[in-house]
């Protein structure tokens, strides 16, 4: 299923040059959706690629793609949606075959660490096959660039902090983090093997408006309105770099703006694992402000004007107790921090649950 509108004249990016054609894998998705939608705002053309399948409620997704429709017209961009599964590789080779891609923002993938303990073909058929269909399809068609989405799980039983690219990050903890890993090393060997700028963003809990039902922050929202207990594993004393949705997408475009380049340092005796001789680079998008769950949820809270029952439980298989991000490697690469208080951007949450909701 497609949908295309063409505007009457290119239209200029922020950077001033004539609008590429990006195709934002994920697009129906919670950090697809708005990328896609700043990138239509921005007057880039976006071909959007979601499956829109059903591992959470399809009517938020359904929303944000008719939300992306109603941005193109009222911007006069270039939009075209396909629904289709990124693990069909004919699909994948027909739709760049069909659009002229300039760059590529892999979104896609199957989400939730838990979810991994349950369905691990799930994860090989959406992060692996269909990442492979992704890399094989950049390199046989001339892409200029291929920003993917990793996280902030690759991380698994390292405790060092912050967490820093420039380390290694080999020992993952759930099948999820595993698969995302995997990603980082494929997009390596083709940045190596056939010179394709790839550059991978280690996400660190992303949330805020249109977020995944999935996620802590909604999950505790709707049992807070409906005076349900919420579930605090770790007894709340486990920090998160809780990292607002707008940071991050401004993290993605500014990077998908700047190409991969080698590093002309890189020593292959002390192989920096961010960089590489190859066109490759590794940055963390974190607000680099690590909190307590417990203050997160004191935050909803405030925003609800409303107190929570607490079911307090040990800290969950798979889980790690604390994240923090070293984002200067970002920062002084793309002149970007995230800043987003958790506080601003749980409110931001709050108010459009309230809105979609209608509570």
């Amino acid at each position: 299923m497609t949908r295309s509108n063409t505007p009457t004249n290119p239209t200029a990016n922020t950077q001033g040059s004539i609008a590429c054609r990006t195709l934002v894998t994920g697009s129906a998705g919670f950090i697809g959706f708005h990328t896609a939608k700043r990138l239509l705002e921005r007057g880039d053309s976006v071909v959007g690629f979601d499956s829109v399948n059903d591992y959470y409620d399809v009517s938020i997704k359904e929303a944000r793609l008719k939300i992306l429709a109603e941005t193109a017209e009222r911007t006069g961009g270039n939009y075209t949606f396909i629904r289709a599964n990124l693990a069909d590789q004919q699909t994948v080779n027909e739709c760049f075959e069909q659009h002229e891609i300039s760059r590529v923002i892999n979104l896609a993938a199957q989400a939730g660490v838990r979810y991994s303990l349950e369905n691990p073909h799930s994860y090989v058929e959406s992060n692996v096959v269909a990442f492979t269909n992704i890399l094989e399809a950049c390199r046989h068609h001339g892409v200029k660039h291929l920003t993917y989405a990793s996280t902030s799980s690759v991380y698994g039983a390292n405790t060092k902090m912050p967490f820093s690219e420039h380390e290694g990050a080999n020992h993952p903890l759930q099948f999820y983090a595993a698969t995302k890993r995997a990603n980082e090393m494929m997009a390596h060997s083709y940045s190596h093997l056939f010179g394709l700028p790839t550059t991978g963003l280690r996400f660190f809990t992303v949330y805020g408006p249109w977020g995944r039902p999935d996620m802590a922050l909604f999950k505790f929202t709707k049992n807070i309105l409906e005076d349900k207990p919420i579930p605090v594993f770790n007894h709340g004393n486990h920090t998160r770099d809780f990292t607002f949705i707008d940071d991050i997408v401004e993290g993605i475009i500014r990077t998908s703006d700047q190409p991969a380049a080698p590093n002309p340092t890189w020593n292959s005796d002390y192989p920096d694992p961010a960089t590489s001789s190859a066109p490759f680079r590794l940055y963390n998008i974190g607000n680099n402000n690590p909190i307590k769950l417990g203050a997160y949820i004191e935050a909803i809270e405030d925003a609800l004007g409303k107190q929570a029952q607490k079911d307090l439980l040990p800290l969950q298989p798979g889980d790690v107790p604390d994240t923090y991000a070293d984002s200067s490697a970002l920062e002084h690469a793309v002149g970007y921090k995230p800043n987003t208080p958790v506080k601003e951007g749980v409110a931001r949450f709050v108010e459009w649950y309230r809105w979609f909701y209608d509570v």
